[in-house]
Parts: structure tokens; C-alpha cells; sequence
């Protein structure tokens, strides 16, 4: 049989996913979009039935396959595990390569969306700035006009400094081997991480805590250069772009895979593409090893390490009350309960579960002006149970599922690993992971 990644992608031989498909409808009764948008025509058509019926025809994508949100829900729920994202993604990409016009109005935002790094690079070097700019109300309305970009959100605020610069300041990975021994009775056993474009320009405070936590179970920590995960690029058919960031990404990571060193993320989606969406799609020197690597950095702890138990026995100076929200790249990682469980045992922290429904943003799905309704109509069982759940500040892994829970109920939201880091205190005393002031 032919490895289908032998072939370029959106050109493989997916027969053997797709011939599975019994045609059950799990998928489409799993799918948040196909919930709340009566046109569009569910997994199930945009993944096993749209690749045969394009398979030795004339006949093309269907352009229904770009309001798909890249939840991956469906991969979850199908019985017969027909790798659907990996279809949706494949027939994105056929789409946008062979059927969608460069200069029409949503290939270029969704191009500007995708490759969100390069916009975020430039406007970090002036972050206060890019925050007075960013959610002017002309230029708001001028890009939902102009681009579809929705003018109903606001942007995401640019830390004033960025996760590379603090770690560049305070030593890299030198000073983190230093700072490690101290809790290490051998040499610190090193860990490499991804830490994504979110953390790098918006939530810094989550890289310092990751830092921090590491550190204090004398893990030296290193940041390798790395490009973007992709996860944007996949959710826009822009496979090019995706594989092209990957090249560079497994180029900076070239010696931490060579040493098997674990590559850890703090972003569910950013986990998600590192380990299943780039080998689906991609034959890459590294790529598998990279992959069969990568862990999210609370999951590495809790297997290989006494998280559960140190948690156990902290005591916090103050009580803390969050309702959780597991974001569907979790769930598809058997992640959903980690957070829940992991800080149940806390004395004065509670979390309350708010079900399992999809937070409705998918990553870029939620600001195309487009989809901003249906996302917020998916988000509506969420928001329902933030409100009357116990407690008001927000708890998830995933940046723009944060985005989505605070633009809908005004709720704080804070990551996991942040208080994990809290609860034990992790690097304070040397400033590991303060929080970086927010301008804006």
C-alpha cells in the first residue's frame, strides 16, 4: 500500500481513512458548526463523501468546506476513527490552491489570519502603540468592511515585552541549567519548548510560569527558534504556508529532537498540530520524532513527576474559585479532566466543569465577520454555564477559547499552568514568572 505521505499534500491516496465511513452521521450529530448553520453540510460530506466524489472527476471542492472550524470534534466521535480533520484539511487546501481567487476579498484575510505571526512580530516591537491602534474604532470598522475581519471583537492586547526577549534577559538556557540545579541532585535533565505565537506576544506570563514550574523540579529549560504551529494555516487551506513554518520550527528544534529531549507546549492547539496535523500531512526529516515528543507541559509533569501530590499538599494564602472550560483540542488529546483533577485536591481551590460544549471560536473561525454569529451561537451553553456556575474567573489552555469565555460573559480568565504555578509558588522569590504589565 502507498504512503499516502508520499504524494503532495492534498493529493494523497486517503482511501484507506475514508473507506471505513459507514456513514452513521455521529460525526455531523458532534458538530458545532452544523449545530447552529443550516448551510453547511457537516463532516461527514466535507470529509469521506466530498473525497470520493472528487476522486477521478471533474467535479470541485465544495466551497462550504471553508466555514468548517477546525474543532476536530468529529475525529473524537466517529466510531470508525476515519481521520476526518485530516480529509477536511486535505480538501481545504485543494480548495484554496485550485479554486479560490488570491485577490478575492476572504483569501486575502484569510492569508492575513493565517500568517497572524508576521503582523505580530511587527506590531510587538511597538506594543503600546499597536495597542492604541489595534482597536481604534475606525480601523475596526474598516476592517470588517474591507477585510470581513468582525469589528465585534477586540483585539488581543501585545504584552510590552515579549516572552523571547524576557527569556533572552534573564539568560536563556545557561542561567535556566544554573537555576535548575539547585533542585536537581544530577545534572538537569533539559526540556525544549514551543511556546507558540500567543504566549510570545499576548500571554507572556504563561511562558515565565511554565519557566518557573519546570525549574522548581530541576528541569532546565531551553527555547529553541521556532515558527508558527500552523494550527492557523490548517484552519485557512493554507498547507504551503503550514509546511513552510514547520520546516523552520523542526530546523530550530534539529538538536532537542536529536537528543529526544521532550518538547513541551502550553497551548492545546499548538500540541494538537505539532502531534497530529503536520505528520497526517507532511513528510518531513524529524517530523515523527518531533510529534511522538511533544507533550502539553502540565501532562508531562503528572507522568513524570509528583505534580498531583505536591499540589496535594500546597497550601494557597488564598482561596480561588474558577469554572473551567475544556477546549476541544484538549478533549481530542484526552486532556479534558487533566485541569479538574490536577487542582481537586488543592485546599481552597475549586473548579466547577462548565460542560462540554465548544467555546464557538475555533482559533480565526470566530472573527471572520462572516461566522462571528455562529460562533457566538455555539458559545451560548458555555457562557450560559459560566453565569451561573460558582465563582468568576475564567480557567482553560487554549488563548482564543480565553478570548471567546471573556468577550462573553466579562469573566477573568487565567491558564492552568499559571496556577498550578501560584499554588506552589514557583519562582517567586527570583522573578521567574511575574506578570508581565499589560498596556492597553
Amino acid at each position: 500500500m502507498t504512503d499516502p505521505r508520499e504524494q503532495p499534500p492534498g493529493n494523497r491516496d486517503l482511501r484507506p481513512g475514508t473507506d471505513p465511513c459507514y456513514k452513521c452521521g455521529t460525526c455531523d450529530a458532534s458538530c458545532p458548526v452544523a449545530d447552529v448553520d443550516e448551510d453547511f453540510p457537516g463532516p461527514k460530506f466535507q470529509g469521506p463523501e466530498q473525497w470520493r466524489l472528487t476522486r477521478g472527476s471533474d467535479r470541485d471542492v465544495d466551497p462550504s468546506i471553508m466555514a468548517c472550524s477546525n474543532c476536530m470534534r468529529c475525529d473524537g466521535a466517529c466510531p470508525a476513527s476515519v481521520p476526518l480533520s485530516q480529509l477536511h484539511n486535505t480538501a481545504r487546501g485543494q480548495y484554496v490552491t485550485n479554486q479560490q481567487s488570491a485577490f478575492s476579498r476572504p483569501a486575502i484575510r484569510n492569508r492575513l489570519l493565517a500568517n497572524y505571526r508576521r503582523g505580530a512580530a511587527l506590531a510587538a516591537r511597538f506594543p503600546r502603540l499597536a495597542n492604541a491602534v489595534a482597536n481604534n474604532r475606525l480601523l475596526r470598522w474598516a476592517m470588517d468592511r474591507g477585510l470581513g475581519i468582525t469589528a465585534d471583537r477586540e483585539l488581543p492586547t501585545f504584552a510590552t515585552q515579549t516572552f523571547r526577549s524576557w527569556w533572552e534577559d534573564r539568560g536563556g538556557a545557561d542561567a535556566s541549567r544554573e537555576r535548575a540545579a539547585r533542585n536537581c541532585e544530577d545534572d538537569p535533565p533539559v526540556v525544549a519548548y514551543f511556546h507558540g505565537c500567543y504566549t510570545n506576544y499576548h500571554t507572556v506570563e504563561v511562558g515565565k510560569a511554565l519557566v518557573g514550574l519546570y525549574e522548581s523540579f530541576g528541569y532546565a529549560v531551553t527555547v529553541p527558534p521556532q515558527a508558527c504551529s500552523g494550527t492557523p494555516m490548517f484552519a485557512n487551506g493554507r498547507l504551503d504556508d503550514a509546511k513552510r513554518e514547520h520546516e523552520r520550527t523542526l530546523a530550530g528544534f534539529r538538536d532537542a529532537i536529536a537528543d529526544g529531549a521532550p518538547i513541551l507546549t502550553s497551548c492545546t492547539s499548538c500540541s494538537m498540530a505539532l502531534r497530529q496535523e503536520h505528520p497526517e500531512l507532511f513528510d518531513l526529516a524529524g517530523i515523527d520524532e518531533l510529534a511522538g515528543n511533544t507533550w502539553d507541559a502540565l501532562e508531562y509533569l503528572r507522568v513524570h513527576e509528583d505534580l498531583a501530590d505536591r499540589l496535594a499538599a500546597a497550601t494557597p494564602e488564598e482561596s480561588s474559585t474558577y469554572v473551567y472550560h475544556a477546549p476541544c483540542h484538549a478533549r481530542n488529546q484526552g486532556l479534558a479532566r487533566q485541569a479538574r483533577e490536577l487542582l481537586a485536591d488543592v485546599s481552597g481551590v475549586t473548579v466547577t466543569d462548565v460542560g462540554d460544549s465548544c467555546s464557538g471560536i475555533s482559533g480565526t473561525y470566530g472573527w471572520k465577520a462572516e461566522h462571528y454569529g455562529h460562533s457566538m451561537a455555539i458559545g451560548e451553553p458555555m457562557f450560559e454555564h459560566m453565569e451561573t456556575a460558582p465563582g468568576d474567573t475564567g480557567l482553560t489552555e487554549c488563548p482564543t477559547c480565553a478570548m471567546q469565555m471573556e468577550h462573553g460573559t466579562g469573566y477573568e480568565v487565567e491558564h492552568p499552568i499559571v496556577v498550578v504555578a501560584d499554588v506552589l509558588g514557583c519562582g517567586l522569590a527570583d522573578g521567574a514568572y511575574e506578570i508581565t504589565e499589560r498596556s492597553g
